[in-house]
């Protein structure tokens, strides 16, 4: 059963708490998100036209999923407070962070939001002109949604809400969009080891025309 509660009065804000295990809904979104990033991806892995629309999906379903977790936390959570999510993995704790990772640049809000949106804009010229492998192609898109995803907050809020807290060990608390983009991150590594001198290396200076290089040999 949920307890209703206010927060704010005549000087700050007023918000309606409503306190309650979302640990579930927030399960769900989750890894309702992973299964449909695993679905686009076998659609986009194999089809040959509208490889673009896989790729924007992606990018919209983590801003979503993303968006949803954090309206979920900010609307039932009050600053500070702890619930549990996957003991002993995880628990929910609503922090918002002024900074990059670590809190760092606490404060340089502006500066952030310009290295992230420059940082996006990278991406995605990568994404349109160089990379052309499946797996290049997929781990930018999620990048993206995810540096977008905390970008919105930055520009909406001034920080970024963050709720996942790690149990066993001692490790800032991040968000659903951090955990994309680490996931991608860790993807791009894979392919520009593995692929990217065989596939991407000859792409640049030189013109594209969209299509993945490996399928035509």
């Amino acid at each position: 059963m949920n307890d209703i509660g206010v927060i704010g009065g005549a000087d700050g804000t007023t918000q309606i708490v409503v306190s309650g295990s979302i640990g579930g809904p927030i399960l769900w979104i989750f890894f309702g998100a992973l299964a449909l990033m695993v679905i686009l991806y076998a659609a986009f892995y194999r089809c040959g036209k509208g490889k673009a629309v896989c790729l924007a999906l992606a990018a919209v379903f983590c801003v979503a999923a993303d968006q949803a977790v954090k309206f979920l936390v900010v609307n039932t959570m009050s600053l500070g407070e702890s619930e549990p999510l996957l003991p002993p993995l995880l628990q929910l704790t609503r922090v918002h962070n002024y900074g990059a990772a670590w809190s760092s640049f606490s404060g340089a809000r502006w500066l952030l939001i310009a290295l992230t949106a420059a940082g996006m804009c990278s991406i995605a010229w990568l994404l349109v002109k160089i990379v052309r492998h499946p797996l290049g192609q997929w781990s930018l898109a999620i990048i993206l949604g995810g540096g977008i995803g905390n970008l919105i907050d930055r520009v909406r809020l001034g920080y970024v809400v963050d709720m996942l807290d790690t149990m066993f060990m001692d490790f800032p608390v991040f968000n659903v969009a951090d955990v994309f983009v680490v996931c991608g991150t860790v993807c791009a590594l894979i392919y520009y080891l593995a692929f990217y001198s065989k596939s991407d290396e000859k792409n640049w200076g030189n013109k594209v025309d969209g299509t993945d290089p490996a399928a035509n040999k």
